[in-house]
């Protein structure tokens, strides 16, 4: 059984709206949004920290009066990372009218893909899903929001290239969870290894990713990478970092994929003196220095309550920030576009394919979605552990994106 979780705000504004006996009026002026999450399953550790900023965020424009005056209600349903549930959740969310779809898991957004074209509901998979998705043409109602797996690899050769000075000759190791997810750059890094010349060996962990001590093994001792770029996630992350520390392997000879660099990642591996040098890619600002972040402070001590603890994993939490955000300016824009009136789930997806020039202070990087890049163009920035916390060391950039654009072309011309 999946768990429905119907967001507090929007409870507690229904029922205070009836109260004052103008349940009809206020039906008119409310938005339903859909949000998939994983609370209880084994990547819980994520969604119990992205879904609540994610939460935060719709509270603190609901708050303010909504967006051009319409209240926004979340209909959470944990999908325990699993794909019948994932399936289960999508059609509830139609059934209760939902405008968009927050997914959650590579395998649920593959298995949701063509649903979404067929009921005309956007859903977003940023950082995760399908990679050839970002092609707005192919996937029309599918948006990773944010860097696909493929822009990610792009993105972690060009760091280790810059690391390195030259690729040429090299040798570089990747560490990836053998799953759909974990496979997905392949193709990236195969191509640019061709093309700059390195050595690329992969190294696949089983699930549930807690026993990687041979790979390890094998990668420190035989293979003697100049670079290990990762892709785990789970509480596999961690253990990587342990046994790759233990093994003497220099943590800044190391770049992880975006599931592998919050700070609960690098706490679970012995804390950030541990992970000293440490490379994440993120697609979302890290830390608390953000105004909108300061903004849902603020909320909470309005209300007499402490900010939640969960805010303090900012890595996480900020990404459910940013997806919160993308999604109420989608919103805004289809509102707008018809002059206030209640906009269709098709004409919030329109609203998507407006966004630009939207930064939130620099929480989301310099994107713009349209009909036909439905990924926002596959920023990230790298943030390295230095002296005990997260240190951006390199700002929104792109990771050979010729490179990512030719294999979506290619990859259309398949169809």
């Amino acid at each position: 059984m999946t768990r429905f979780v119907r967001s507090v705000l929007g409870v507690a504004a229904t029922t205070a709206t009836l109260a004052l006996g103008a349940g009809q009026a206020f039906a008119q002026k409310e938005v339903v949004f859909g949000l998939q999450c994983d609370r209880t399953g084994p990547t819980a550790n994520v969604g119990t920290v992205l879904c609540p900023g994610y939460q935060d965020y719709i509270a603190l424009v609901n708050s303010k009066g909504g967006v051009e005056g319409y209240k926004i209600k979340v209909l959470e349903i944990d999908n325990e990372y699993k794909v019948p549930p994932a399936i289960e959740a999508h059609e509830r969310f139609k059934k209760e009218g939902a405008v968009l779809e927050g997914l959650y898991g590579t395998p649920q957004t593959a298995a949701l893909n063509k649903k979404l074209e067929e009921d005309k509901i956007l859903g977003t998979s940023p950082g995760f899903g399908t990679s050839p998705a970002a092609d707005g043409k192919r996937f029309p109602y599918t948006f990773p929001i944010a860097a696909s797996y493929w822009s990610q690899g792009g993105a972690a050769v060009a760091f280790a290239k810059e690391k390195l000075g030259t690729l040429k000759g090299k040798k570089i190791a990747y560490l990836f969870y053998d799953n759909p997810a974990g496979k997905e750059p392949l193709p990236i890094l195969e191509d640019l290894a061709k093309a700059e010349g390195f050595e690329l060996r992969t190294f696949a962990v089983p699930a549930p990713g807690l026993e990687m001590g041979a790979q390890i093994l094998d990668i420190t001792g035989r293979y003697k990478p100049d670079f290990i770029i990762t892709h785990l996630f789970g509480r596999a992350p961690s253990v990587s970092i342990k046994e790759l520390k233990g093994k003497g392997f220099p943590l800044s000879k190391v770049v992880a994929f975006v599931w592998g660099s919050s700070e609960a990642d690098i706490i679970a591996a012995g804390g950030m003196g541990t992970a000293e040098g440490y490379n994440t890619i993120q697609f979302a600002g890290v830390g608390k220095d953000f105004p909108v972040i300061k903004d849902i402070e603020a909320m909470y001590k309005a209300q007499g309550k402490q900010p939640p603890k969960e805010m303090d994993s900012t890595v996480l939490y900020n990404r459910g920030v940013l997806v919160a955000a993308l999604h109420v300016e989608a919103l805004r824009n289809a509102i707008k576009a018809k002059n206030g009136a209640m906009p269709t789930s098709e004409e919030v997806k329109k609203g998507m394919e407006a966004v630009k020039g939207f930064t939130l202070g620099g929480l989301v990087p310099p994107m713009a979605i349209t009909p036909t890049d439905h990924e926002g163009g596959g920023w990230v920035e790298v943030w390295t552990v230095k002296g005990g916390k997260l240190e951006r060391t390199k700002a929104w950039f792109q990771g050979n994106r010729p490179v990512i654009e030719k294999h979506l072309a290619a990859d259309a011309s398949k169809s």
